[in-house]
């Protein structure tokens, strides 16, 4: 197959987050007199969105709607601070874009993060790339692993989604890619293992980014 797209996650696929998102919540819980979790931890609490990481990390005991949903405040006004303190690219990620670029497959993005502020980070740490479209979290739009998002950016860009290769570091990711008919491309230098991306059904699994060209065919 000739690909002629990709479309990759962004927080655990394209940039390295997670030390913002745990330093963000961990400072929620310990504002709150709640045990804080340790930096690996956070790799199996992120992932659909931060309501859902908020969930996670809340004892048990404390895991009410109406407290949820005050401690997803604190974390949206904490992380609004925090967002670009360690936060950067992985290693090898400027080269594949670059090499994406130079032949010629066009990009997106899609994201659980809320839709402005993914807008944001991408301008902040991947402006020098062309990102035809970026997604986050919108009203009205399911969010991963609902393919929804995906197939809205296929038919956006007029490619059929079997030409697009799908990159991300979760089962989520996986499973969207499966359902909107692209080709799942699982990466583990984010935050989730193989396992988690076989289960969900990864089509390929790369160890590093510029990995992909040892498997697609480059004309």
């Amino acid at each position: 197959m000739n690909f002629k797209a990709a479309i990759f996650d962004l927080d655990g696929t394209l940039l390295d987050t997670l030390q913002d998102l745990a330093d963000s919540m961990n400072y929620v819980l310990e504002s709150q007199g709640l045990p804080i979790h340790e930096r690996e931890k956070y790799k199996y609490f992120v992932g659909n969105g931060l309501y859902n990481l908020v969930k996670r990390t809340l004892p048990p005991d404390r895991r009410e709607e109406s407290y949820i949903r005050y401690c997803h405040g604190l974390l949206k006004e904490e992380y609004a601070k925090r967002w670009a303190d360690t936060t950067k690219p992985y290693e090898g990620i400027p080269e594949l874009l670059d090499k994406f670029t130079a032949l010629k497959y066009r990009l997106a993005i899609l994201s659980n993060k809320p839709h402005e502020f993914t807008k944001l980070v991408v301008e902040k740490f991947l402006s020098h790339w062309n990102f035809e479209v970026v997604f986050g979290e919108r009203e009205g739009v399911p969010r991963k692993p609902d393919p929804a998002g995906a197939i809205e950016i296929a038919e956006l860009m007029g490619i059929p989604a079997n030409e697009f290769l799908y990159f991300g570091d979760s089962g989520t990711d996986m499973a969207t890619a499966k359902a909107a008919g692209m080709f799942a491309v699982g990466v583990l230098w984010g935050f989730r293992g193989a396992d988690e991306l076989l289960e969900n059904g990864a089509d390929l699994i790369i160890e590093k980014p510029l990995d992909i060209f040892k498997f697609i065919q480059i004309e």
